[in-house]
């Protein structure tokens, strides 16, 4: 099982971007595919994860969106209104037996992380 985590950059804050998790061995339509952040000092934190239902980091509801595309077995981050808090190293990881869960334990495979840096 392999997760290929990209699209991460350099943005202003208030613009946009889009992450994507690509997975190749686990169909991610029967996984809980989460994604998480971390900044150099601090634990890994919980951002958002798609599985049966979605649920977010009160952090970021109502500017990230989780979406998938099953042809494509790949998962999407939509990060919109991004603030220089967000940026972190993001990561996306994958829980088969999906449930959709916030806590970092419970998935079983993980991606290499994409830098996201959002400046003032």
């Amino acid at each position: 099982v392999q997760l290929q985590a990209s699209g991460g950059g350099l943005v202003q804050a208030g613009g946009s971007l889009r992450l994507s998790c690509a997975a190749s061995g686990i169909p991610l339509s029967n996984a809980a595919v989460g994604w998480f952040r971390q900044v150099p000092g601090k634990e890994r934190e919980f951002v958002g994860v798609i599985s049966r239902s979605d649920r977010y980091a009160d952090s970021v509801k109502g500017r990230f969106t989780l979406s998938g595309d099953n042809a494509k077995n790949t998962v999407y981050l939509q990060m919109n209104s991004l603030k220089p808090e967000d940026t972190a190293v993001y990561y996306c990881a994958a829980d088969r037996t999906g449930r959709g869960s916030p806590v970092s334990s419970w998935y079983d495979y993980w991606g290499q992380g994409t830098q996201v840096t959002v400046s003032s």
